[in-house]
């Protein structure tokens, strides 16, 4: 059947794919600025003569407990409010911190800078979540919150891919001036082009607007639901791994296949870049066709998908070549994106039309706090444990055990789809 012979109900809003640009586009800047950073990391601690714990803060609580705190608090003002106009606040907060960052003269200065971009970012994607929820059909939603999610990994390729060559050219603090500078163009185009789709648009016929709820009754609502309540822990916990891995992977390769660190960026860049890019689509396509038959296939595909990348993790951190280790690398992040789209369009499908952003703020504090908060932690602290037995090849060790996590948020969002 055609869209055109499709019922009201079941068409997607007018302007949804133009919508659907800009989000994307927002995202990939999302991570872009978010990444940047990593880059960056020696010349800023040789310019502000800081250590490498106090890096480690900077690039991880600083940002985490913000990005979390914030995405908590502001998903309601998301679920009353104009959706669109909060969004561009957003992301021109984002934009104008990473621009600021540039501008450091201290190490706190910098530090501050990095909360704004937390608090920032953490709009993105409970806004942009609500908003393609009622702008693509149900048996769209997965497919089209893929595609939005496909910007994470067109961001990290960009920030590994000319991260390093901006560094040369314009230095760390022309890097992040740069940077910051399309976020706000972004941000004013749109408010004049995109138009918000209005609320619970698919759910009108059957479903009233709710009130509004309280902070904690809102999140108490979904944590009552089984299926979300597993559906978050399954990817909370795969998440461990896949932080652990976006955050070592290029110590890995230095340390144990010598690659410099220019290489084993541009490489990563590519086969996480790529793999991750085409992952996250399929995922989403295949969860939206193989849920026309049973719906519980929108989570089964991520489970499963999650479980097959596992042998190519071990694969990429046992193969004995870096070359053969890269081919690796390309079809564990294609397996392990996949799980995106099909686990945020169930956190907005379990969700009301009036809960919805903070379905997809709580799903992101939960990925976040346990993911990035332990998974890039907990490799290093055991690849210290393990330094004296395994020398250089501790990293490796480190990784395989913290991949396990996989298995474990399989298996989650496997009994969430039953």
């Amino acid at each position: 059947m055609s869209d055109a012979a499709q019922p009201a109900a079941q068409q997607d809003a007018p302007r949804a794919r133009g919508l659907l640009l800009f989000l994307t586009a927002a995202y990939v800047l999302n991570f872009l600025d978010r990444q940047a950073l990593a880059i960056l990391v020696e010349p800023i601690r040789r310019e502000l003569g800081v250590g490498d714990a106090q890096m480690g803060l900077l690039l991880g609580a600083s940002f985490t407990l913000a990005y979390t705190g914030a995405g908590l608090l502001v998903a309601r003002w998301i679920d009353g409010g104009p959706r669109l106009w909060i969004l561009a606040g957003g992301l021109a907060l984002w934009s104008a911190m990473t621009a600021l960052a540039g501008q450091a003269t201290s190490f706190a200065h910098l530090a501050l800078t990095r909360v704004g971009v937390g608090v920032g970012e953490s709009v993105c994607s409970p806004a942009a979540h609500s908003l393609l929820a009622d702008a693509f059909a149900p048996r769209r939603r997965a497919s089209a919150i893929a595609i939005y999610s496909s910007g994470i990994y067109v961001g990290i390729t960009l920030a590994f891919l000319f991260g390093g060559d901006l560094q040369q050219r314009l230095g760390w603090r022309g890097t992040l001036t740069a940077l910051g500078i399309p976020g706000l163009a972004l941000a004013a185009a749109l408010l004049v082009f995109a138009r918000d789709p209005g609320r619970g648009r698919f759910e009108r016929a059957t479903n009233p607007p709710a009130a509004d709820a309280g902070f904690f009754s809102a999140f108490a609502t979904l944590l009552r639901s089984r299926a979300w309540r597993e559906m978050a822990l399954g990817a909370a916990i795969k998440s461990i791994g896949g932080y652990a891995l976006l955050s070592w992977s290029a110590a890995y390769l230095e340390r144990v296949h010598g690659l410099s660190t220019r290489e084993s960026g541009a490489w990563l860049g590519l086969t996480n870049g790529l793999g991750g890019f085409a992952g996250s689509l399929a995922g989403g396509l295949l969860a939206d066709r193989l849920a026309q038959r049973d719906e519980r296939w929108r989570l089964r595909v991520g489970a499963l998908a999650t479980l097959a990348s596992l042998p190519f993790l071990y694969a990429f951190l046992y193969a004995p070549t870096a070359r053969l280790a890269l081919a690796a690398n390309l079809a564990g992040p294609f397996l392990g994106a996949m799980y995106l789209g099909p686990v945020f369009a169930v956190a907005q499908s379990l969700a009301p039309p009036h809960l919805r952003a903070r379905s997809s703020a709580a799903l992101l504090f939960a990925i976040n706090l346990i993911g990035l908060g332990l998974g890039p932690w907990l490799t290093g602290a055991l690849s210290e444990h393990f330094s004296a037995q395994h020398g250089a090849a501790s990293i490796q060790t480190a990784l395989a055990l913290v991949g396990l996590s996989y298995a474990w948020g399989a298996a989650h969002l496997w009994r969430a789809a039953s």
